[in-house]
């Protein structure tokens, strides 16, 4: 066991006061055996009018945000405390029909699994091709040495670099530049998941870097990403191909979806003119605990860079995973 805090302060600059638009907050991890939510807070400025949330149709608990008034600093700063217990071993309690490849899912889950099967990117062929490079020539392949394989062929054949501008590139370009965010290394591996029948998602979140251990973790500093895959028997298991991460370890869940466009942490819009924007700036500090402390067992009820002007009178950004 060990709790983790995150500190998350994210502010956009203009230089003279415009409005802001409604604006939707992901920042709320998800409580679940391993990670169990202790304290969550969220100050913004300028106050909002009103902040109400929503279960997403994922399950992700988001704050919707609503300004009455114009400011030259939009800034959210959201202090998160959790007690995470890591799964550090990469062992999958899959059922019978679930420890090799090819492998089938139960009749009854099809349903609700099929959305994360289906393809959602264009594919000539190429992240096929790469993703049936781990099956094993003899016909045989363990479904956990396939994932975690190819996992850690991610982490270390392509070169993790950072990229402002929003968005997640298509697979055929990751897999073609051998370079890109984590976001883009998530959505390769889930579309390779994929292209072998599985059901793969995406996962926006926190990342836990623990430098003092030496540890070469990519991708803190920010929000994070990376997948799950569903298996027979272990249900959805972390794949971080940023880092080759396979379990829990050091990830801390936020939101889950079948495409990044569903899990953008923090987007919003502003009405001011298109020069307005100055920046962003976004800090994010994961530290590690270790006891509880004098943490609050009560989480609060009130919660949470890319500028990008749309036209002349408005603008939208989106804060995205790096």
């Amino acid at each position: 066991m060990a709790i983790l805090r995150v500190r998350h302060i994210t502010t956009y600059q203009y230089n003279r006061p415009v409005s802001f638009g409604e604006h939707r907050i992901l920042f709320r991890p998800r409580d679940s055996y391993d990670q169990r939510l202790l304290l969550a807070d969220i100050d913004i400025s300028p106050t909002p009018v009103s902040l109400h949330w929503i279960h997403d149709v994922f399950g992700n608990c988001v704050a919707i945000a609503r300004f009455d008034r114009q400011a030259d600093q939009l800034r959210f700063q959201t202090n998160i405390a959790l007690d995470h217990s890591p799964n550090n071993e990469p062992h999958f309690r899959t059922s019978p029909n679930g420890r090799t490849w090819p492998m089938q899912y139960e009749a009854r889950d099809l349903p609700d699994l099929h959305p994360s099967m289906r393809r959602h990117h264009p594919d000539d062929g190429s992240v096929e091709t790469w993703a049936r490079r781990f099956l094993d020539p003899s016909g045989t392949t363990e479904t956990g040495r396939l994932l975690a394989t190819m996992t850690a062929a991610i982490r270390e054949s392509f070169t993790y670099n950072r990229r402002t501008n929003p968005g997640t590139q298509p697979p055929q370009l990751t897999l073609a530049t051998g370079t890109g965010t984590c976001r883009d290394f998530a959505l390769l591996m889930i579309e390779a998941c994929r292209s072998l029948g599985f059901a793969a998602r995406f996962v926006t979140g926190y990342l836990y870097v623990p430098g003092r251990d030496g540890a070469l973790n990519r991708g803190g500093g920010e929000t994070h990403a990376w997948c799950q895959v569903y298996l027979p028997g272990a249900g959805w298991v972390e794949f971080d191909p940023t880092n080759g991460i396979v379990g829990n370890r050091d990830l801390i869940r936020v939101g889950v979806a079948r495409d990044p466009s569903q899990a953008i942490p923090l987007s919003g819009s502003y009405k001011g003119g298109r020069d307005a924007p100055l920046g962003m700036t976004v800090q994010v500090n994961v530290t590690r605990q270790p006891d509880i402390g004098r943490l609050s067992e009560a989480a609060a009820g009130t919660f949470p860079k890319k500028n990008a002007a749309d036209d002349v009178d408005e603008g939208s950004f989106e804060q995205e995973a790096n």
